[in-house]
């Protein structure tokens, strides 16, 4: 057993003095107590302890693109334009090549906040379309990663058959991602057989327009009742929300609700284009949705309506999706800024009533949603969650003078300089001093791998 003790901590979504926090060896949390002395056996820790974030959405290999995609040269640059781009990385990368590409994401992951990363999982295949000796060679890259970095990894198998409405087959640049139902319901059972530590999976359908109705039903009911999370790209984009309606003659929400039995396992990935009739359907089904505000400002693909998502009390949580942010205090400064600009207010998911703290409220909400996006029973500084957390740096520039009780806020919204000092998963550091005990070695590879894909 190893114990902790910190004079402030964010418990139970408040701050609290003394607290005392004890792990087993099985790397998660035993007891939490506040308002006690410290014992002699205990670890101090010298600096406000929060609870780390899970990214709910994240596609590794996207890190390879990561600010190289920022300039326009000629017509229109959108959405559409930008997954082009996109693709041509993706017929690229080989498993070593994602595996250093996906270690140095990781890392800079854990300094930025989150201890679990959830994969949207679609590099499938080899580079023209067939089967590697391994079928999850790709899959076992990401694991070897996240085992590198030390971080939890939920891996998600993804459905991917055809490449819009109405088409039966992929475009030649989508090649590496054909998976169909029983594929991704066996990759997911054969991850999940394997128990690697720190690791899990679940399934996902990469769209609407990607897998149709048949496709869906037979991935559920390969699933079953297994409780393992479901995850789906959903109104996304204004263009999306349009050929799903010409093609079914509903909204994606809307259609998705009416045609599944959606439920707590479910977890609907940006979710941008929602009416208050489909939020009403979402938070009527149990299932949440997992918000990527850096990635969809990047990508314009529009603001989400926050406040209906909370005041419908749909859970959710955050993903870090196409990398161009990776830490979440910039996640959620993004989220509530984007609601600011658009709406003209100030601390629009703030709660007078409840959470006066506008950090604090989105940051519990992320909280509790990421769990259950990770498939994951418990998060945060509670009994029965993995001893992770973090600490902050009290004498950084973001929280210099910051009474401890104010330390969410100005860590999400006065964050010139990284403010998060030390990360624990398991109850183990991985990162010190904001430097990770591997990362000057991942960080060659991962500039080897780079010049190898820019190469091609």
């Amino acid at each position: 057993m190893t114990s902790f003790w910190a004079a402030h901590a964010f418990v139970d979504g408040a701050w609290r003095e003394r607290v005392e926090l004890r792990a087993g060896a099985d790397g998660h949390w035993t007891s939490i107590r506040v308002g006690v002395e410290k014992a002699p056996d205990v670890v101090e820790i010298d600096g406000p302890v929060v609870p780390s974030l899970v990214d709910a959405h994240s596609h590794a290999f996207q890190r390879a693109m990561a600010g190289l995609a920022e300039r326009r040269n000629a017509g229109e640059d959108d959405f559409w334009s930008w997954r082009d781009r996109m693709y041509a990385v993706a017929l690229r990368v080989d498993p070593d090549q994602l595996r250093a590409i996906a270690a140095q994401l990781y890392v800079e992951l854990l300094r930025g906040g989150y201890t679990q990363v959830c994969e949207f999982h679609y590099l499938k295949r080899a580079p023209d379309g067939g089967d590697y000796a391994d079928p999850l060679a790709l899959a076992h890259a990401l694991g070897d990663a996240a085992a590198n970095a030390g971080i939890g990894l939920t891996t998600l198998p993804v459905l991917y058959r055809r490449a819009g409405f109405g088409q039966d087959s992929l475009r030649d640049d989508q090649r590496r991602f054909r998976l169909d139902a029983e594929g991704a319901w066996a990759d997911c059972a054969a991850l999940n057989a394997a128990r690697r530590p720190l690791q899990n999976a679940g399934v996902a359908i990469h769209s609407l327009r990607a897998a149709s109705r048949e496709d869906v039903a037979r991935l559920l009911a390969n699933a079953g009742d297994a409780d393992v999370p479901v995850h789906i790209h959903v109104a996304e984009q204004v263009r999306e929300v349009e050929d799903c309606v010409a093609a079914t003659g509903r909204r994606p929400i809307a259609w998705l609700c009416s045609a599944f039995p959606l439920d707590e396992r479910w977890h609907l990935v940006h979710a941008t284009h929602a009416t208050h009739d489909e939020i009403a359907a979402v938070a009527r089904s149990g299932a949440g949705v997992v918000l990527c505000p850096g990635t969809e400002a990047n990508l314009g693909d529009g603001v989400p309506d926050l406040p209906g998502w909370l005041a419908a009390g749909v859970p959710w949580s955050l993903g870090s999706d196409s990398q161009v942010t990776r830490a979440w205090p910039e996640e959620l400064r993004w989220l509530e800024y984007a609601q600011r600009l658009t709406r003209g207010e100030r601390n629009v998911a703030a709660d007078p009533d409840r959470s006066p703290s506008t950090a604090q409220r989105l940051f519990e909400a992320a909280r509790r949603g990421g769990a259950r996006a990770a498939g994951l029973p418990a998060w945060g500084l509670q009994a029965g969650a993995r001893a992770d957390f973090l600490v902050l740096d009290p004498q950084s520039d973001a929280l210099l003078g910051v009474p401890p009780e104010r330390a969410l806020d100005a860590l999400v919204f006065s964050s010139p300089s990284a403010a998060i000092r030390d990360v624990y998963v398991g109850g183990r550091r991985v990162i010190h001093d904001g430097a990770h005990e591997r990362g000057v070695a991942v960080a060659s590879e991962f500039a080897a791998a780079m010049r190898e894909v820019s190469a091609e």
